[in-house]
């Protein structure tokens, strides 16, 4: 089955070709393990010979790895609606397997069709992530395909369990804080608009007293209430803030670290692939390893200082808006002690009243 589809899909190599016919022919072939332990993977001498004008040059030989396949696929699916891209072969196998003489075959085979299919079908070979993974060097792979296949095109996010727990913390504490500091203005407005006032001021009794207290009580409410809880409204959008250069930091971080790991890879094909261009590439790679250890610093400063900025924020708020509840809660209770006052001196006359 794979012979008979990859005869047909390689049928441009001859009379037609020899004819001058356009054709594009590609061979998957040379699977070199490289690395070591868990980061060791099957690389693959992808060869393209072609008469195509769009093409850099009639022949173009390249090395490739399986998630770059992997990447040339998702990118097709994502362009190409409506057309049925071609299968990759499955991407997981049992690890005792995985570097077997078989199983390799197999997949340099499947890889192979996959390509091929690509190449004899009329919209997906004209598409220009084909040709970049066709006849981009080692240096275009790593700002083109990459991206891609170590997951750069989407925003990255610092997901531990602490951190999203500190988000969490965060968003509710910004909730319950902005709905606290609207009561308190209710409040504040309520006193200060006099409405028992009016009622005390029509029978004559204590309206001027009253006022004052209830302007006081307002003024209170102002300023040990409601402005300590704007006040940590503010704080929060400042903690905001530093979370948003701790995302930042940690996307530089993880970003440049996933491109030494890729670098430091590529450094290891260069050593059999590219040997002049080996030293160049040593001194990049020492140079991006610096900067990338200077990044993961910076995200690790920022966590931790954090970390004790938010520990002492805690503490603080905790004193601050118990204080504030406290002061609340006495003031309240003043008042309403007042206002029942108030309302007892006034119930004798209302009683009168009513009986006359």
């Amino acid at each position: 089955m794979i012979s008979a589809e990859r005869s047909q899909s390689q049928s441009p190599r001859s009379p037609g070709a020899a004819a001058g016919a356009p054709f594009l022919s590609i061979c998957v072939t040379d699977p070199v393990k490289m690395g070591t332990g868990v980061q060791s993977y099957i690389s693959y001498r992808v060869i393209t010979k072609t008469n195509l004008p769009e093409f850099e040059g009639a022949e173009k030989i390249v090395i490739r790895r399986y998630s770059d396949f992997e990447w040339l696929h998702d990118r097709l699916a994502e362009k190409y609606k409506g057309i049925f891209i071609p299968p990759l072969p499955e991407k997981n196998a049992v690890e005792k397997f995985r570097f077997s003489k078989e199983f390799i075959e197999l997949r340099r085979q499947a890889l192979d069709l996959f390509i091929n299919r690509l190449a004899s079908h009329p919209e997906l070979k004209q598409s220009e992530d084909l040709r970049t993974f066709l006849q981009a060097d080692e240096e275009d792979v790593q700002s083109k395909v990459s991206d891609v296949v170590l997951g750069k095109e989407k925003p990255v996010e610092e997901s531990t369990p602490e951190y999203e727990k500190l988000k969490h913390y965060i968003f509710e504490l910004e909730n319950h804080l902005a709905e606290a500091q609207k009561q308190a203005f209710r409040l504040v407005k309520r006193h200060r608009g006099d409405s028992l006032e009016k009622v005390f001021s029509e029978v004559g009794s204590k309206s001027e007293m009253l006022s004052i207290k209830l302007q006081r009580e307002a003024d209170n409410l102002l300023f040990n209430f409601e402005e300590p809880l704007k006040d940590y409204v503010r704080a929060v959008q400042s903690i905001k803030a530093t979370m948003l250069d701790r995302a930042n930091a940690f996307r530089q971080h993880f970003d440049l670290d996933q491109e030494r790991k890729y670098k430091e890879l590529n450094l290891e094909k260069m050593k059999f692939m590219n040997p002049e261009k080996f030293t160049e590439s040593e001194t990049e790679f020492s140079e991006l390893k610096a900067a990338s250890e200077e990044a993961t610093k910076r995200y690790e400063h920022i966590v931790s200082v954090m970390n004790e900025e938010l520990a002492r924020f805690q503490e603080q708020k905790t004193a601050d808006i118990g204080l504030a509840f406290h002061e609340f809660a006495k003031g309240q209770a003043k008042l309403a002690k007042d206002i029942a006052d108030a309302w007892r001196s006034v119930l004798p006359k209302l009683e009168a009243c009513s009986s006359s």
